[in-house]
């Protein structure tokens, strides 16, 4: 390549750069130079306290409840829709009649704002008129009606559930596409052997998309992990910071405090954590990459 050749893809990489670095980077350093100063609402002048506010974050027992609620919401979304996505996936495959509108039924959850489909579930789970308490109440599995949302130890599972519903379309849809390409010749051999559909699952299909669910296991582990808007909507964190992530952590102290230091340490943490899940994505990707046959 010449020097006029190099020139010319800086230019046109130029306004991508740009923005990445007005939108993206530059608030990211903020948010570090931010985590040094102590402001809030009180006294809105920044004040230069070093480590001070990160030895009282890691000290303090919100901190510990943020990282384990984080831990159990994104293992426990990302396992689950994982799983279902990839049933739902093989089901679909299997030239159902009708299909064609399964799959749109299957879809709209994924495509619902998140925003709606947590107003949605607000009132489905509401302990009074809710449906969710009325299919279990008729079918003699409770006998009075359950406080979903406002108890400690149902929240967490009831709002993965609601992310679970939302998101595994997303992975259903990776694993169609994966399943589609499965050689069917060795689904018809296998067949011929004898094997069975589990076996055929499990010694013909699993290997063959086996880097596309490793892929998609972590980047569904990055977008779970940095969700924000299903958690805050049905219950603010709560009850008891029951259900508080580091992105509603974040927001709460921020926006809802104004302790601007703190939310600033929360979020380098996040951006930590964030980074470790993004450069195992990448290396992941990459070694996929380099197991793909050349055509």
């Amino acid at each position: 390549m010449t020097r006029k050749d190099n020139w010319l893809i800086w230019a046109f990489l130029a306004p991508t750069l740009t923005l990445l670095g007005v939108f993206l980077y530059y608030p990211m350093i903020g948010t570090v130079i931010e985590s040094f100063y102590d402001t809030s609402f009180i006294s809105p002048e920044p004040r230069f306290v070093g480590w001070a506010v990160y030895e009282k974050v890691l000290n303090s027992r919100q901190f510990s409840e943020i990282v384990w609620n984080s831990v159990i919401w994104t293992l426990g979304v990302v396992v689950l829709q994982n799983l279902l996505g990839f049933f739902t996936a093989v089901l679909l495959n299997q030239g159902l009649p009708g299909q064609g509108v399964i799959r749109a039924l299957v879809l709209l959850p994924f495509v619902l704002p998140g925003v709606v489909t947590a107003i949605l579930w607000r009132f489905m789970y509401d302990p009074q008129l809710g449906l969710v308490n009325s299919i279990f109440i008729r079918l003699g599995l409770f006998e009075d009606s359950a406080a979903w949302l406002a108890s400690s130890d149902t929240a967490m599972a009831a709002v993965i559930f609601v992310a679970v519903w939302k998101g595994f379309p997303f992975s259903m849809l990776i694993y169609l596409a994966a399943l589609q390409n499965v050689d069917k010749s060795q689904m018809e051999a296998a067949t011929l052997d004898g094997a069975g559909a589990l076996r055929r699952l499990i010694d013909v299909v699993l290997p063959a998309i086996r880097d596309v669910i490793l892929v998609n296991f972590v980047l569904t582990l990055i977008l779970t992990f940095n969700y924000f808007d299903i958690v805050w909507v049905l219950t603010r964190g709560g009850p008891q910071n029951a259900t508080h992530i580091f992105p509603t952590k974040i927001f709460e102290t921020g926006f809802g405090q104004f302790r601007f230091g703190e939310a600033a340490t929360y979020g380098v943490f996040s951006i930590l954590v964030l980074a470790v899940l993004v450069a195992i994505y990448v290396i992941v990707q990459r070694a996929t990459a380099n197991r793909r046959p050349v055509a």
